[in-house]
């Protein structure tokens, strides 16, 4: 199971469709919620989505 971060920036396999590929953990509970770096929206998802969508971790965040 990976231990996911706030504030660490992820790529995810598939781009937003404002183009953006580089994602960033705003908050981390039983489902995490990212933020679009490109746009700023808003993407709630589970740690199972997540853990198959990821690509891959560019930055580690904060150690909570």
């Amino acid at each position: 199971m990976m231990n996911y971060e706030v504030n660490a920036i992820l790529t995810l396999k598939k781009q937003h469709p404002c183009g953006g590929v580089q994602w960033k953990i705003a908050r981390v509970g039983a489902d995490i919620k990212l933020q679009c770096t490109t746009c700023g929206k808003y993407l709630n998802m589970t740690r199972d989505e997540l853990k198959k969508r990821a690509k891959s971790t560019l930055t580690q965040g904060e150690n909570l």
